[in-house]
C-alpha cells in the first residue's frame, strides 16, 4: 500500500494521443510551498487536468476562536499566514473594532500602517526568494534573505518576536515605537531601493527567467475576477483593485502611493506587480515615519481589552490577585453590539476578510476567515490546464500561497 504522503505514478495503456499518466505531486513536496497535494492527469508532460487537494494542515482556527474571547483569539491570527503575521493581526483587530464600535488613536493607526507595510516587504522578499529558487535562480534567494533579516531584527526590537508577533491590540497597539527603532528603520529605507535593483539586475531580463515566466499561466482580467483572485494575482491581470486604496483603513488614506498593475496576466506580470509593490511599501513607510503624530497608542474605548503595562501598585505585593485580575480582564468583557460584520484588509497575498456573528456574548458566536491562499489554490486548476509540469511549479510560486491560512 502506498502512503498518502508519497508521490504515486500510474501508467495506463497508451491511447491514440499519447501516453496518459496519473501523477500525485505532494502533499510533501518542496515546490508546493506547504502541505499541498496536486493530482495531475498528464499526456506526456502536458497537464490535462489538475486537482489541488488541501486539508493536510487543518488546525481549526475558526472553531478555536469561537471558544475564546475576542482578545484571546488574536494570537490565533499569527498562525494563519505566518509569513505576514502582523498584517493578519491588524485585520482581525479592525474587524473586532468595527463589531464593537471601538475607536483607534491616530498615532496607533500610523504605527499599524507602518508595520503592515514592513510585513508586506517580509512576505514579498520570502516569496521572491522561493519563487526564484523554484525556477533555478539561487543567488536571489540569498540576497532577499539578507534584507529580510534586517526587517525581522526590527520586528524583534519592536515587540520581542520575529515570526508571530501579536503586537497590534484591539483599539491600538501594544507599545509605542522607540526613537532607535525609527532610526534603524530609516537606515533600512535608505538602502532598500538599491537592493531591489540588485534583484532586478539578476533576473529581470535573464533569458531563462523570461522563458519560464513570460506567457506562462496567463489569466485575463475577467478570468481572474471569476476565479476570485485578489492581490498581485488580480492586479497582474490589469484589474485595479486594492483595499488600501479603494476601502482605506488605518492611515492609508493619509499617505500617497500607487497601485502597480500588469497587463498580460502571466507569471512575469505577477512578478513585476510584487516588485513594484515593494517600492510603494517603502514609500508608505517613509511617509508614516515623517508624519507620525504624537498621542496615545490605545483607544479610550478599550481599556478592558488590553493587558496593563505594569502591575497596579495596590496589588503589586499580591501576585495571585494580579493573576486573577488578568484572567477576568480577558474573560469577562462583554460586547455591547450584536449582529454580524465583515471586514477585509489588503494583506501581502490579497484580500483577507474576517466575518463575525455576535450574540452579545464575550466571544464570537461564529467566525469565518476569507483567506486569499485558499482561493488562489482553487484557481490553480484553471491556470495549470494545458501547460507543462515544469510550468505548474512556476505557477504555484507566482500565486504566492501559504497553507497555514488555507487549511484554517
Amino acid at each position: 500500500m502506498t502512503s498518502p504522503t508519497q508521490q504515486t505514478l500510474e501508467v495506463p495503456v497508451a491511447d491514440g494521443e499519447g501516453e496518459r499518466y496519473s501523477l500525485r505531486m505532494g502533499p510533501q513536496h518542496p515546490a508546493t510551498h506547504g502541505v499541498l497535494r496536486v493530482d495531475l492527469e498528464l499526456d506526456g508532460e502536458t497537464i490535462i487536468e489538475c486537482k489541488p487537494q488541501v486539508g493536510y494542515l487543518h488546525r481549526g482556527f475558526e472553531k478555536l476562536a469561537e471558544n475564546r474571547t475576542y482578545a484571546q483569539a488574536l494570537i490565533l491570527t499569527d498562525r494563519l499566514d505566518y509569513i505576514a503575521a502582523m498584517a493578519n493581526n491588524v485585520g482581525y483587530c479592525l474587524a473586532v473594532e468595527k463589531l464593537l464600535g471601538i475607536s483607534v488613536p491616530l498615532r496607533a493607526k500610523y504605527i499599524r500602517t507602518l508595520v503592515c507595510e514592513m510585513s508586506r516587504l517580509c512576505s514579498h522578499l520570502l516569496w521572491l526568494a522561493t519563487h526564484a529558487l523554484d525556477i533555478g535562480a539561487m543567488t536571489v534567494f540569498l540576497y532577499c534573505f539578507r534584507e529580510r533579516e534586517i526587517l525581522l531584527d526590527l520586528f524583534e526590537e519592536l515587540c520581542g518576536a520575529r515570526l508571530t508577533f501579536s503586537y497590534p491590540r484591539i483599539g491600538g497597539v501594544r507599545q509605542d515605537v522607540t526613537s532607535h527603532f525609527i532610526n534603524e528603520l530609516q537606515r533600512f529605507l535608505d538602502i532598500f531601493p538599491s537592493k531591489i535593483e540588485e534583484y532586478e539586475t539578476l533576473i529581470d531580463t535573464n533569458r531563462i527567467w523570461l522563458k519560464r515566466t513570460v506567457g506562462v499561466g496567463k489569466l485575463s482580467g475577467e478570468e481572474a475576477l471569476a476565479l476570485g483572485l485578489t492581490g498581485a494575482c488580480l492586479r497582474g491581470s490589469g484589474v485595479d483593485y486594492d483595499l488600501r486604496k479603494h476601502q482605506p483603513y488605518d492611515a492609508y488614506d493619509q499617505v500617497e502611493f500607487e497601485v502597480p498593475l500588469g497587463s498580460d496576466g502571466d507569471i512575469y506580470a505577477r512578478y513585476r506587480c510584487r516588485m513594484e509593490e515593494m517600492h510603494q511599501s517603502a514609500r508608505i513607510i517613509q511617509q508614516c515615519i515623517d508624519q507620525l503624530p504624537p498621542g496615545p497608542i490605545i483607544g479610550p474605548d478599550a481599556p478592558d481589552l488590553v493587558m496593563p503595562n505594569k502591575i497596579p501598585a495596590r496589588i503589586e505585593a499580591d501576585s495571585s490577585a494580579y493573576g486573577t485580575g488578568l484572567i477576568r480582564l480577558i474573560r469577562d468583557r462583554t460586547p455591547y453590539l450584536t449582529g454580524d460584520v465583515y471586514l477585509a484588509t489588503e494583506v501581502p497575498k490579497g484580500e483577507l476578510g474576517f466575518y463575525f456573528i455576535s450574540d452579545g456574548n464575550n466571544r464570537p458566536y461564529r467566525m469565518h476567515i476569507r483567506s486569499p491562499s485558499f482561493i488562489h489554490i482553487g484557481a490553480l486548476a484553471a491556470i495549470a490546464k494545458g501547460e507543462l509540469i515544469a510550468d505548474l511549479i512556476a505557477n504555484i510560486g507566482s500565486l504566492d500561497v501559504v497553507l497555514g491560512e488555507s487549511d484554517r
